[in-house]
């Protein structure tokens, strides 16, 4: 494959890495087990486009910026802790539990805002834009002149690779605790402890720094 170097490695290393739990799939099972399986999908489409994003800030050369800048860095990294623990602690707070229902019109609504989410909580994490500054590269044909086509055909893949895994989660997730759905003790009980696991997410962003 032209400008890629062991592509067979790539794809080990990549996968390997893709199933290793992480921010983004504590934040993809809140939203399975919270709110059901369409809003797991949504929200792991969400995570897929925000790294989307990060590989073509990659590929350009941009996200250089952010591994250089202490100061930029900070900026996002805290700017992605806050928004985690704003959505958590609604999750925590809110009135609303796992068994309300809502028209299409809130549904189409809601499921926006879960796939907004989802691209701002990866697109606000400093650590993806530095991760793919350090690991594709690797793959890459350093005597290369033109590295955007590499970068972007690795990106992709692994972007397709975690968004499967991603896609996975959620429909499992879902499925699990799809019977207790209708108990609104119980549900209340998951949506709280979904709110809480986010608050924590968003805490452990907040404090890791660019060599953790």
């Amino acid at each position: 494959m032209t400008g890629i170097i062991n592509f067979e490695t790539f794809l080990l290393t990549a996968l390997l890495l893709n199933i290793t739990p992480g921010n983004d799939t504590i934040f993809i099972l809140s939203r399975s087990i919270a709110q059901g399986r369409k809003a797991g999908i949504i929200s792991a489409l969400g995570i897929g486009t925000g790294t989307l994003i990060h590989t073509l800030l990659a590929a350009f050369g941009l996200s250089i910026i952010i591994a250089e800048s202490i100061i930029l860095f900070n900026i996002i990294k805290y700017a992605g802790a806050a928004y985690i623990i704003y959505i958590g602690l609604k999750m925590l707070f809110g009135k609303s539990q796992l068994s309300t229902v809502i028209n299409t019109s809130k549904k189409t609504s809601n499921y926006l805002k879960v796939y907004r989410d989802g691209i701002i909580t990866n697109v606000l994490n400093p650590k993806v834009a530095l991760f793919f500054i350090a690991f594709l590269p690797q793959f890459i044909d350093p005597a290369l002149k033109n590295t955007v086509w590499p970068f972007m055909t690795l990106g992709f893949t692994f972007i397709t690779m975690g968004t499967i895994w991603c896609l996975i989660l959620a429909v499992f997730a879902s499925a699990f605790f799809i019977r207790l759905k209708d108990n609104n003790k119980i549900s209340g009980y998951i949506n709280k402890f979904c709110g809480i696991t986010l608050v924590i997410l968003g805490i452990k962003v907040a404090l890791t720094n660019r060599h953790a």
